[in-house]
Parts: C-alpha cells; sequence; structure tokens
C-alpha cells in the first residue's frame, strides 16, 4: 500500500471528497484506488476562527503502486506504507507445565496476560482487587457514601488505574514496532468503538473501558490463563546468592499470596500500578533493586467546558465532529519549577482517588460522551528525589502519604478534599463561598486556603503560572474557577529498574518489573505497549531455558 500524510480537507467536507482528494494527489483516476484506509485523522485549528481543517494520514492501495511511487519519489509525504502487523515472537510448546505469572490487572498486566495467552503459555493473573463490575459499586461508594474500600477503589481492581479515568489512549512514546497498533486492535476487538484506530486523540471513557475490559479477560481464560481476584501477594520468594563482584542476585522461584498460599514460578511480570505502596516496601525488604524517581504534585482545576471550546476552537466550539476540546500547557516558573497540565478531561469530572484510609488524593475522569459542564486536569509542578525527598528509595512514598494525610484533615476527615477558588488561590485568600463555576468532586469540597496542602516552592510556582496559562486559553485564571487538592499520584514515586536488553529486575532473575508502578510507563496505551514487551521478553527467556535444560520439544 501507499501511504500519504498531510492531507488536508475543510471540516466540513462529504465522505467522497477524501477519495477524489487521494486520486488527486497520486495523480490517478478515482477508480483505480482499491481500497482506502484512515490511519488518522487530526484537526489543524490554529485559524479557529476562519477555517479548521481535517488532517489525514491515508494508506491506499493500487494496480501500479510501483510506478506512483516512483513518479512521486520527490513527494516526502507520499511514501510505502509501513508494515504495522503485529507478529507473535514465539509460541509455547504444547506440553508446558510451568506458568508465567502476572501481578496486576491494569492496562500493563492486561496486555501482558493477553499476549503470553495468546503465545499459549497459559498465564496465571493476580490481581489484589475486586472485578470490574463489583470494583465499580465499592468506587461509588465512596463518591457517594464517603467509604472506602481499601482493596477496591479507583486504584486497585480489574483494569487498575486507568480504568476510572478519560480512557485516553494516546501517547507520545516511540513505538517502531507499532505496538500501540496491537493495542487498539485489541480493544476494538473487545467492543471499544473503531475510531480508536484513526482519531489522533482516542479515548473510551469509563463506563464503555468497563466492557471492553472484561471482554479480555474472558479471552485470556478462554486461552488457557487464569484470572484471580482478591489474590494480594505477601512477598516474593527468592533464590539469594551473590555475584562475584559481592552484589547480591536473586532468581524468583515462587510467590506467597497474603492467605498463605505459595505458587512456584519461576517468570513473574510485576504490574502493580503506582499505588501500590506496600508492594514497593515490600521489594525493598526482599532485596529487589528500587531508586526513586521524579514525580509530580499539584491540583486539580476546572472551568466550564465551553470556556475551553471557545478559547481552543473558535467559531468552531461545539461542532459535533470535534468533540469537548482539550488542552496541554506548560509554565518554567522564576523558582525553577517546571508547572504543566497533566490528565487533562474534557467534558469530565474530578473524582475521589484514595485507595488508604484517612488519606485524599484527586483524579480525572470522563465518559466516552465527555458532556459533562466541566473540563478538569491537573496542575502540577515536578519534583525530584535529590533536591525535594532525599533519603533513599521509599521517601517519595513516605512524601505523598504524608501530603495526602494533611489533604483528608483539611478536607473534614470524611474525604471530602480541600478547594479553592483560582483567584482567591493567586491572591492569597481563604475562599468561603462558590461561584458559577460547581465543583464536581464527591463526597464534596471543602473551600479554604491550599497554601499550606502542598510545599511552598509548589505553591508559588503555580500562582505564577495560572496567570501565565491564561495568556495561551484566555479565562484559565477565571476567578470563580475551582482548585481541588490533592493530585500526588500522577506517576511513580519509584522505580524498579530493570535490565535494558532483558527486561528483568537488574538483581532478581525472572522479575519482570513493568508498567506504571515500575516507572516505566505513563497512562493506558504507554502501559499496554510495555506489557506487550515484558510478554515478549518473558516468552523468549522461558523458551530459552527451557532449551538450555533440554526439555525444549
Amino acid at each position: 500500500m501507499i501511504r500519504l500524510t498531510e492531507l488536508a480537507l475543510p471540516l466540513d467536507h462529504p465522505a467522497e471528497a477524501l477519495p477524489q482528494a487521494v486520486a488527486k494527489r497520486l495523480g490517478v483516476a478515482d477508480a483505480e484506488l482499491q481500497n482506502l484506509t484512515v490511519f488518522k485523522r487530526s484537526y489543524d485549528a490554529r485559524k479557529k476562527n476562519t477555517e479548521i481543517k481535517f488532517i489525514y494520514i491515508i494508506d491506499v492501495s493500487l494496480a501500479n503502486e510501483a510506478a506512483v511511487l516512483e513518479r512521486l519519489a520527490d513527494d516526502r509525504h507520499i511514501r510505502p506504507s509501513p508494515d504495522t502487523q503485529y507478529y507473535p515472537v514465539a509460541q509455547a510448546p504444547a506440553e508446558l507445565i510451568e506458568r508465567p505469572v502476572v501481578i496486576g490487572f491494569g492496562p500493563c498486566g492486561l496486555f501482558a496476560a493477553l499476549i503470553l495467552a495468546q503465545m499459549g503459555f497459559k498465564p496465571i493473573v493476580l490481581e489484589r482487587g475486586r472485578n470490574v463490575r463489583t470494583r465499580t459499586k465499592d468506587t461509588w461508594a465512596l463518591w457517594r457514601n464517603n467509604v472506602l474500600t481499601p482493596e477496591s477503589n479507583v486504584q486497585f481492581g480489574e483494569g487498575g488505574a486507568g480504568l476510572f479515568s478519560d480512557g485516553k489512549l494516546y501517547s507520545q512514546i516511540k513505538d517502531p514496532k507499532f505496538y500501540g497498533r496491537k493495542v487498539m486492535y485489541e480493544f476494538v476487538r473487545a467492543g471499544a468503538p473503531d475510531e480508536i484506530m484513526y482519531v489522533s486523540k482516542p479515548h473510551i471513557g469509563t463506563f464503555r473501558l468497563t466492557g471492553v475490559v472484561a471482554a479480555m479477560r474472558e479471552e485470556i481464560i478462554a486461552l488457557g490463563g487464569e484470572v484471580r481476584f482478591e489474590s494480594k501477594v505477601a512477598t516474593l520468594d527468592l533464590d539469594k546468592a551473590h555475584s562475584n563482584d559481592g552484589e547480591q542476585s536473586n532468581r524468583i522461584k515462587g510467590i506467597t499470596l497474603e492467605n498463605g498460599e505459595q505458587i512456584k514460578t519461576r517468570y513473574v511480570v510485576l504490574a502493580v500500578g503506582h499505588s501500590a505502596r506496600d508492594t514497593f516496601r515490600m521489594l525493598h525488604k526482599v532485596g529487589v533493586y528500587v531508586e526513586a524517581k521524579p514525580f509530580a504534585i499539584g491540583f486539580r482545576i476546572e472551568h466550564p467546558q465551553s470556556l475551553i471550546d471557545h478559547a481552543r476552537l473558535g467559531k468552531y466550539a461545539g461542532h459535533p465532529d470535534l468533540g469537548a476540546a482539550d488542552y496541554k500547557l506548560v509554565h518554567h516558573a522564576k523558582n525553577g519549577r517546571a508547572v504543566y497540565s497533566f490528565c487533562m478531561c474534557p467534558g469530565g469530572t474530578v473524582v475521589a482517588a484514595t485507595s488508604e484510609e484517612g488519606r485524599v488524593v484527586t483524579n480525572g475522569m470522563s465518559q466516552y460522551s465527555r458532556n459533562e459542564r466541566n473540563a478538569n486536569a491537573g496542575i502540577v509542578v515536578s519534583i525530584n528525589p535529590a533536591e525535594d525527598f532525599p533519603g533513599g528509595p521509599l521517601a517519595g512514598i513516605e512524601l505523598q502519604e504524608a501530603l495526602e494525610s494533611y489533604a483528608y484533615v483539611a478536607g473534614g476527615k470524611n474525604y471530602c478534599a480541600p478547594g479553592q477558588l483560582v483567584g482567591d488561590f493567586i491572591n492569597a485568600k481563604a475562599s468561603t463561598e462558590f461561584g458559577e463555576v460547581e465543583p464536581s468532586y464527591k463526597p464534596g469540597v471543602t473551600l479554604g486556603d491550599l497554601s499550606s496542602t502542598l510545599p511552598s516552592y509548589a505553591i508559588d510556582a503555580i500562582r505564577e503560572a495560572l496567570p501565565a496559562f491564561a495568556k495561551q486559553i484566555r479565562g484559565f485564571d477565571r476567578p470563580d474557577a475551582i482548585l481541588t487538592g490533592i493530585e500526588t499520584r500522577t506517576s511513580s514515586p519509584v522505580r524498579i529498574t530493570r535490565d535494558r536488553d532483558t527486561l528483568q529486575s537488574l538483581n532478581t532473575r525472572g522479575l519482570y518489573p513493568a508498567g506504571e508502578g515500575a516507572g516505566y510507563a505513563g497512562g493506558i496505551l504507554s502501559a499496554g505497549v510495555d506489557g506487550i514487551k515484558i510478554a515478549e521478553e518473558l516468552a523468549k527467556a522461558m523458551l530459552s531455558d527451557l532449551a538450555s535444560e533440554g526439555k525444549a520439544p
């Protein structure tokens, strides 16, 4: 096939205009187009008050492709289409007895288990939380009734933290093998809308994503895998040794569950997510190499979605083909801190995302329709171990816990969140009543002064950033916009460092740290891609070990 890039058409173009434009660009008759597929569709809103255009990447097949490519060899926007098909790297022998274990069933664990199952390795999945249906009920109990279930909430359970989010499926990771297409393909096959395969910023939304995740779980089981809920891992069982230079070197030989059950395996995917603090502490205790890594802290900000739409789309605000507008903002403050928008949720809600009693933390969520009244995003400040939380690999966890505990007190000790109007925050004045913007966070928002909920360097940087952001999005510093605290779980505060070639832990053979919790992903798509990579490396290592042991078929 031939790929065309940067093909621009008016926003409201008729369906027949696309093949006509392709034929014209290639210099062929319309009838010569045999097949046409939209690989990607984005829009150019730089002229939002005059004309917004759709920008296409198109794959097309012709009878005389070689001749067309030769004739248009100087056009950098016309090239052979790359092969985006996924090809399994291994196949398990039919008589394989040993089974790999996947710990965690968020996006990373889901795809690691799915790929292993599709290759015949029949993984055992251990998820500390509950299945998606029960988990949804438990999560709503916190939002509606202030009742937290520590093992079943926004962070823990089938689907992971990505389930209660915007369901965004885009990422800036490098993906030369097109694993991202495999992620999209499997989501569509499980019931996600077809459009996620080609729109520039695809998303599914929480309610639709729940059904997709459940369908993928059933495929894993049908392929011989096993998925166990409410199965929390207590510790790793290791054979410990020391290398020639005296460094500790471990080998996985099994895992022990909290109920005392032991599972023997030499191959473990660790895909626990960024909130599994007890698991991080366990890993550090048994000697797995863990290091602190940078993350970010801040607040959630809410504006009327109509304000964002008009700022980003001009006269085209509300156009059905464009949907709710989003944004991405960065400001470098005078104190050296980077302030940026994080996990922007158009037409969504701010949600209670704690997984621990006596703590408050926020996140953002949207449904597929993105038709709620407010837009929300994290406005967060980058922090790093050396400067902001020295003291060892778990110091970032301790900082998160302290901040979230203080937010719980500031919110009223009932899982309500502390909040402040943007105008009052900028002017260092406590808020006492809401304006026109109503906060969406449930159980509720307690107004006051947020300046004591984060370190002073973060408060100063955010105060400076909000008026600066208003220069890019008019009204961003609207006085009655709402800040809700606090946002601390932007990414994992630790990295379970792995070997660059084998993707195994630096000092624990057979342990494959993966996804957000290990510090190697950020979002649903990148976590799914990392799960695929990990599954492939594990499968190859397993077959190599079988061969070296004389057990390969």
